[in-house]
């Protein structure tokens, strides 16, 4: 499936500049899913497109371990850690309770090894041993996931260890474990083919990866289940069809086979029922736009980033887009400056809005030219 791409912004008008509105897609009953709580994101608009309980507060159990991997992942793009180096085990890994890769003390595991052995065979023993490489301690590591969730606009999480353990300090939400897995998929995609591997062997052990949807979805390459008696059955999973990907977050399913057949529900719901739309490229002008007291008259306008949009199966062409634009806007104008907003509606609801930025910059004009253009300013000869 391909995006499909919008020249719509022709009939875009320009207006004063308001405050900015989440993007949402528009509301559509999800199936009755069997599971406490759930999200369902869409990762390349980064809309939600359903939610049950998103924000409610749960024990996310092994799920946990997607923030042990992702700052074990930036510990290894920074090269404080290496891929083959060598971990002496400490006798609190070795001790770990729960799901287990089963190192020892006296035999060094790899790094990769151990990075295997959290996501394929959930290993709390691996999390614990990678925890102390990167931070010294594990209460060290908490920290750092810690102050790491808050980056990540996880505003309804906190961490007591690294493996997921019940614990009364330890909670997260669908919706933030929603965000820190898309954020795995966005910022280290070198890594993440780690989430798709169907077994792995250690100390003479082969343990297959506890997430069914490997086997049975071709399209799902990700991430991590995880099950205490508190938390239930959960699963994390991604699948991608074509260019386009979504995230469902399950916590608190009755079983391990219920976990994977209502994941593989809402994800199949959601391709189903939605489109992701392309409107604009990123560096790609939009617009050009009236620029006051600037050593040129006009500067092109557009986005950072490629924009999508999440819509009901055929509604694309019902789009209406609408560009707000600052004004005036008086130079200097730096690249990158924001200098309006883009709304999409649809059927008179907001369904995304994107900040326009300035493509280059424009300098301030000469004496002259900015005395003229604040005569015309102050005379409301200014208005575009």
């Amino acid at each position: 499936m391909r995006f499909r791409f919008l020249a719509a912004f022709a009939a875009i008008t320009l207006v004063a500049l308001p405050a900015s509105l989440p993007a949402r897609a528009a509301d559509l009953a999800a199936p009755a899913i069997a599971a406490t709580a759930y999200t369902l994101i869409d990762v390349t608009s980064g809309q939600t497109l359903a939610s049950q309980a998103g924000g409610e507060r749960r024990d996310p159990a092994s799920l946990t371990k997607l923030m042990t991997a992702y700052l074990v992942f930036d510990a290894l793009r920074k090269k404080t850690i290496t891929p083959s180096q060598m971990v002496n085990v400490s006798t609190r890994a070795w001790k770990a309770t729960g799901s287990r890769m089963f190192i020892e003390p006296r035999k060094a595991v790899s790094v990769d090894e151990l990075l295997r052995g959290m996501i394929v065979q959930s290993g709390n023993d691996a999390a614990i041993a990678l925890a102390e490489l990167v931070s010294g301690t594990e209460e060290a590591f908490v920290d750092a996931m810690n102050k790491e969730a808050v980056h990540l606009g996880m505003t309804n999480t906190s961490f007591a260890n690294a493996d997921g353990l019940p614990d009364p300090k330890h909670w997260s939400t669908p919706d933030d474990m929603g965000k820190l897995a898309v954020a795995l998929v966005r910022d280290f995609p070198e890594y993440y083919p780690l989430f798709a591997q169907k077994e792995f062997r250690y100390n003479n052990i082969t343990q297959p990866n506890r997430n069914r949807l490997l086997w049975t979805d071709p399209f799902v390459d990700g991430l991590k289940t995880g099950h205490t008696e508190e938390a239930g059955w959960c699963l994390i999973a991604s699948a991608k069809r074509g260019e386009r990907r979504l995230l469902s977050v399950l916590l608190g399913a009755a079983t391990d086979a219920g976990r994977a057949s209502e994941s593989q529900k809402l994800l199949n719901w959601g391709f189903q029922t939605f489109d992701t739309v392309q409107l604009y490229q990123a560096g790609k002008a939009v617009s050009t736009l009236r620029v006051w007291k600037g050593a040129t008259k006009e500067v092109g306008a557009g986005f950072v980033a490629d924009r999508y949009v999440t819509l009901p199966k055929g509604r694309a062409a019902d789009l209406k887009l609408t560009m707000h634009a600052t004004e005036p806007l008086i130079a200097p104008v730096a690249s990158g400056q924001r200098v309006g907003t883009v709304e999409v509606k649809l059927d008179d609801r907001s369904v995304g809005e994107f900040p326009l930025i300035a493509l280059n910059d424009v300098a301030s004009g000469g004496l002259f030219g900015r005395a003229w253009d604040s005569l015309r300013l102050w005379f409301g000869s200014g208005k575009t």
